[in-house]
């Protein structure tokens, strides 16, 4: 059962009265918006006398009720206006209901109403919208947690990060500077759309639902299909699909795709999440780092107007070449001891030397990376490609071509998270046999996060997929960067929260153990 403030009964009092009165506080018809109000605020001129005849509509944000006359703050999603509303104006016969009764009575902050009239500017120099008629388009029946302010100081700013992303829309009313991440977000994806169609690129779709959860080693998602009476998999990439579509004659192919793993949740994990991948025959790993160079200044200046951003406290440059760092040269920089040539029980007591954390179902390219993770990554600040992963750390990657026991594989790093994984991709289809069933040795130790073996993609393989660079980049990363967010629940609409019963019962044990 919902529960309802004081001032929440009463706006459903008011709504009630509404309809007494012959009002419909939620009408059907269409509004005939032909204004909003960043265009207004831009293209009034006085001198000349236009926008004389405005239709705008908006959020009630605040109102001045001053006898026969009152001023209110409309907002659309192009920002606020203040309007003008003068009682005889409105009310132009003898029945004033509409000023006396709805607008100063029944009319609340955060209600939807429409103007119809003109631009002028008032005796105190501001731009406004003078009302000739007045509707009301929705009725609020909850009260906005409207922003105070007064000498220099805000008072009940929506700030609570658990109330910001459960209640998103609330968030994007009373925080308008919120849109403004995801207007970049868009202009992200749309650059990248741009370039990469114009490298001749086609975007296409893949299954969501799939069979075999392939492309990643990563934990997935498991549901039914009752007609097949199988189980299928949420997918947790999309790489071994569009890989298909290179063998079957495309040039290029990429794919915005929304993946899910079923894996723990932080400031930069969500178990949903939106990944771009990108495939192009006849090309490399060392084509795609200069792709991605490229890629990744374009973007910085369509969002940002410069290549140079601020993510916290370091400004990176996205312009530019980028170093180009081995993984073994970076733990022997950064950690002080060469790995390479190392088995796995000999990794195992060097991460217990270095104290990093391992598990007993780890082989020996999870231990690098665990070695990696924990000495080199944070401090990885500027755009940094990290190169040769040994061949155990990258199933699906071409053998490097001078040294067998490496892999043509590079993943960027920014600000010691990682960006982008690519490879000049495994075409050799008895190399990737080989591989699988090495990953499907490591899931009878108890990795749950390696690979299954998917016999379609190797029999895909069979039939010859011509040499290709493979690209995968978090779209919900990039734009935690590009716009200089600390978590990816900034970035995403509505990120994945716990259930508001389950958060309400642990908040009421928490305070009767206190």
């Amino acid at each position: 059962m919902a529960e309802y403030s004081e001032q929440e009964l009463i706006r459903r009092e008011s709504l009630a009265k509404l309809r007494e009165l012959g009002i419909e506080p939620y009408p059907a018809a269409e509004y005939p918006v032909n204004a909003t109000a960043a265009q207004i605020l831009a293209e009034f001129d006085p001198e000349k006398g236009n926008l004389q005849d405005i239709c705008i509509a908006g959020r009630l944000m605040s109102r001045r009720i001053m006898g026969a006359a009152s001023f209110g703050e409309l907002q659309d999603e192009t920002g606020r206006i203040q309007i003008y509303v003068k009682r005889d104006e409105i009310c132009p016969g003898e029945d004033k209901t509409m000023y006396n009764t709805v607008w100063k009575k029944l009319m609340d902050i955060g209600d939807i109403v429409g103007i119809k009239g003109f631009a002028f500017i008032t005796q105190t120099g501001q731009l406004s919208v003078h009302a000739k008629e007045l509707t009301l388009l929705s009725k609020s029946l909850r009260v906005l947690p409207i922003v105070k302010e007064q000498d220099g100081q805000v008072f009940d700013a929506f700030t609570d990060p658990e109330l910001r992303y459960r209640q998103r829309y609330v968030d994007l009313i009373v925080n308008p500077q919120v849109k403004d991440v995801f207007f970049k977000r868009a202009k992200i994806i749309a650059t990248m759309r741009e370039y990469f169609n114009a490298a001749g690129c086609l975007e296409v779709e893949t299954p969501i639902l799939q069979g075999i959860p392939g492309g990643a080693t990563a934990r997935p998602f498991i549901t039914h299909h009752n007609a097949l009476d199988i189980p299928l998999y949420l997918r947790i990439a999309n790489e071994l699909y569009l890989k298909r579509l290179i063998v079957g004659g495309y040039a290029g192919v990429y794919e915005f795709a929304k993946d899910f793993r079923n894996e723990g949740m932080d400031k930069t994990h969500n178990p949903e999440f939106t990944c771009m991948e990108i495939y192009v025959a006849y090309k490399d790993y060392n084509w795609m780092m200069k792709f991605v160079e490229t890629m990744l200044a374009k973007i910085s200046l369509a969002v940002n107007g410069t290549t140079k951003v601020k993510i916290g406290e370091n400004e990176v440059d996205f312009g530019g070449t980028y170093r180009r760092l081995p993984i073994l040269d970076a733990i022997k920089e950064y950690a002080g001891v060469d790995v390479k040539g190392m088995d796995e029980d000999e990794l195992r007591a060097t991460c217990k030397k270095l104290n990093v954390e391992i598990e007993p179902s780890m082989g020996k390219g999870k231990l690098i990376d665990a070695i990696f993770g924990t000495y080199c990554e944070d401090k990885l600040i500027q755009p940094t490609f990290i190169i040769d992963y040994p061949v155990e750390m990258s199933p699906l990657t071409k053998r490097h071509r001078t040294d067998p026991t490496l892999t043509e594989r590079f993943e960027l790093f920014v600000c010691g998270k990682e960006l982008a994984n690519a490879y000049s991709e495994l075409n050799d289809p008895i190399d990737q046999l080989e591989r699988f069933e090495e990953q499907a040795a490591l899931k009878s130790k108890g990795d749950d996060e390696a690979m299954y073996i998917d016999m379609d993609f190797v029999r895909a393989l069979e039939y010859g997929m011509p040499p290709t660079s493979g690209l995968g980049m978090g779209i919900d990363r990039l734009t935690m960067f590009m716009t200089g967010q600390t978590t990816i629940q900034d970035v995403l609409f509505f990120p994945q929260m716990r259930p508001e019963k389950v958060l309400k019962k642990e908040n009421k044990e928490q305070q009767a153990d206190e």
